[in-house]
């Protein structure tokens, strides 16, 4: 009786001492960490779940202080939300996800267990979203005039408004228009620098149905990032 007493307090004292004194020993590496950026809305996300300890950010301006986001510090996420912090579009930022303690528990590590992130700039590397638009056909059919709206970003200028992307990149965005007669596979592209897009005779024929996708063009950017999401397929009306 004595002895499984003893082995009962013994037991109970480790689980006591694991969760509120130092603890040793190494913790897993984060994996697969990586960028996922849309308009701006921009997420560093990373493997695996944590069961046993948590999850700390760090990001800075390369060749600058890093700094933390208060959202990701000791996280048991998988995914921290730097949009915010990102503030220099242009910078190259990179990040570390730290491997630490729960909340709570202590460690005897000096350097916790870290991976870092590549290296990404928002302005060149974040992926433009699909745009929407409406088709308006002249009185006398010969004219197709594609209105186009700037996607919204994930950022919000000083009087807390929402910006575009035009009104992030200005001059430097273009729109890429695919298109052909709807009864032909067919295809013609045309880059436009207005949102506000013509086709004339020459482009199209006067009365026919043509079908259209829409898509960012920033031509500035590396060759594999200079097109943003191809918009949904829509069609003009015909005689």
């Amino acid at each position: 009786m004595m002895k499984m007493e003893r082995k009962m307090f013994f037991m109970t004292l480790c689980t006591v001492l694991f969760f509120t004194n130092c603890v040793s020993g190494d913790y897993p590496k984060a994996q697969n960490v990586s960028w996922l950026s849309i308009n701006f809305k921009t997420l560093l996300m990373w493997d695996p779940e944590p069961s046993n300890f948590s999850y700390t950010v760090e990001y800075s301006v390369i060749g600058q202080n890093r700094e933390k986001n208060q959202h990701c510090i000791r996280t048991m996420a998988t995914e921290c939300d730097l949009s915010n912090s990102l503030g220099d579009l242009k910078a190259i930022y990179s990040a570390d996800v730290l491997s630490k303690p729960l909340l709570g528990v202590n460690s005897d590590l000096i350097e916790f267990p870290h991976t870092r992130s590549e290296r990404f700039t928002p302005y060149n590397d974040t992926l433009i979203g699909r745009p929407e638009f409406k088709i308006e056909v002249s009185k006398d059919k010969k004219k197709i005039t594609l209105y186009v709206e700037d996607p919204p970003t994930a950022l919000f200028n000083e009087q807390n408004q929402q910006r575009t992307i035009r009104d992030v990149f200005a001059d430097e965005l273009q729109y890429k228009v695919t298109f052909g007669k709807a009864t032909s596979r067919g295809k013609k592209t045309k880059i436009s620098a207005s949102s506000e897009i013509e086709l004339e005779e020459g482009d199209v024929d006067p009365g026919v149905s043509y079908c259209f996708n829409v898509q960012a063009y920033i031509p500035s950017r590396s060759t594999d990032k200079q097109l943003g999401e191809l918009s949904q397929r829509q069609c003009s009306p015909g005689d």
